[in-house]
């Protein structure tokens, strides 16, 4: 087999994380509809992450958050995205590049995708947590449908 030049992998993640931007921007623009919304898990410290010295040191590999009801300022970029959110009542800024998403998950939908991040070390993920649920969810009852399907890049890679 030959080599992949291309480097399918990270065009792929590329794309999806274009899923992460574009999401954001609807919730940025129009507000979050209906029951959606967002768990993010990012590495607190890959490059370009710009959190308070306070949540670094509680939270010094990764971070999960939750866009629902309170924030604040969402603003999206081609490369990052950054939203006021409260911690125990103390408003804080979040900086965060989308090359450090290492999971994007909603559970209105059951919808969740999941990131490599390169350059920091692999360590525990709420979202993938949360996406790996719902990828062996229970059977529906009776007039539920059946959630969505979770896509994960490793599903794509050449074992």
């Amino acid at each position: 087999m030959a080599e992949d030049l291309m480097r399918y992998d990270v065009l792929a993640q590329d794309a999806l994380r274009g899923v992460v931007r574009r999401a954001l921007k609807i919730a940025r623009d129009q507000g979050l509809p209906g029951e959606h919304h967002f768990y993010i898990s990012f590495r607190t410290n890959a490059p370009g992450v710009d959190i308070s010295e306070k949540l670094r040191s509680q939270y010094p590999e990764e971070m999960t958050i939750v866009l629902q009801h309170q924030f604040w300022n969402l603003e999206i970029n081609d490369e990052r995205f950054s939203v006021d959110l409260t911690f125990n009542k103390i408003p804080e800024r979040l900086v965060v590049p989308l090359s450090a998403v290492q999971g994007f998950f909603d559970p209105s939908v059951q919808f969740g995708l999941q990131f490599q991040v390169e350059g920091v070390s692999a360590g525990t993920n709420v979202a993938e947590d949360k996406a790996a649920e719902a990828s062996n969810p229970a059977e529906p009852s009776a007039g539920e449908s059946a959630p969505g399907e979770v896509v994960s890049l490793d599903a794509f890679r050449k074992k």
